[in-house]
């Protein structure tokens, strides 16, 4: 049995591990130029180098330094809300960003339950889509566990975060559901400057919804401003620089 598995057996050998997993595994006391898995940060980051103070909402935030959009710009001393439909994501998020709003939840439309097919506790490919899961079942989910989360509507999440009218940043890594949760967010009300979301696959080869998203976000105003390994960076046209 391997030592994680023998220190998931319990809540209190759990929590030792989460620690384990932050502060020796992933070295989260040293500093970083560079968290996210393809060099995605360096680019918000600069296009955010004259904000200190900004909100960030995180749809599918896995983990707080490993592969993370987000965590420049929190060490820079922005806030936000994280969400994950894997528990053990939003405890990682809880001990290091305490400040933020970490929610456990799926994302819908109306309020649900969902399956989640669960390919490991610190896993980035967990997910609630059978289309995803089954396309990666043959490299991963050797170990699968199917799980239940509850959805909450993302006017709740930002309620939660007591996000009234603006939301600077948007990530989504929703592993096969970018695109239906991209629809649900009211880009008329939160004045988003920038949004990243996956829209090729690792190969480069151009991901289903890839038209459908570029064409949503071109009706509102956003064109494409940098595509980094299979994600893609949008901008608000006309958005002062200096005002970033």
């Amino acid at each position: 049995m391997s030592l994680k598995k023998i220190f998931l057996k319990n809540k209190f050998t759990y929590k030792i591990y989460l620690y384990y997993n932050l502060y020796i595994r992933h070295k989260s006391f040293i500093n970083r130029k560079q968290y996210s898995q393809w060099g995605e940060d360096l680019f918000i980051e600069d296009y955010f180098k004259n904000k200190n103070k900004g909100t960030y909402l995180d749809i599918g935030c896995f983990h707080p330094f490993m592969y993370s959009n987000t965590c420049l710009l929190h060490k820079k001393g922005w806030s936000g809300v994280n969400i994950d439909i894997n528990q053990t994501s939003i405890d990682l998020f809880n001990i290091v960003r305490p400040n933020d709003t970490n929610i456990c939840a799926a994302i819908s439309g109306k309020k649900k339950e969902f399956k989640v097919y669960l390919d490991d506790p610190f896993s980035p490919v967990n997910t609630i889509d059978k289309k995803f899961y089954e396309s990666l079942k043959k490299s991963f989910f050797k170990n699968k566990k199917i799980l239940t989360v509850h959805s909450k509507t993302i006017q709740e999440i930002l309620d939660l975060g007591k996000i009234k009218s603006v939301i600077d940043f948007i990530n989504i890594d929703a592993e096969g559901l970018d695109f239906e949760i991209l629809q649900l967010i009211d880009f008329n009300r939160y004045k988003v400057k920038l949004v990243s979301v996956e829209t090729h696959n690792v190969d480069g080869s151009e991901s289903e919804y890839f038209d459908s998203i570029t064409k949503f976000l071109e009706k509102r105003s956003y064109s494409i401003f940098k595509r980094v390994g299979p994600t893609t960076l949008f901008s608000l046209n006309n958005h002062n620089s200096s005002s970033r």
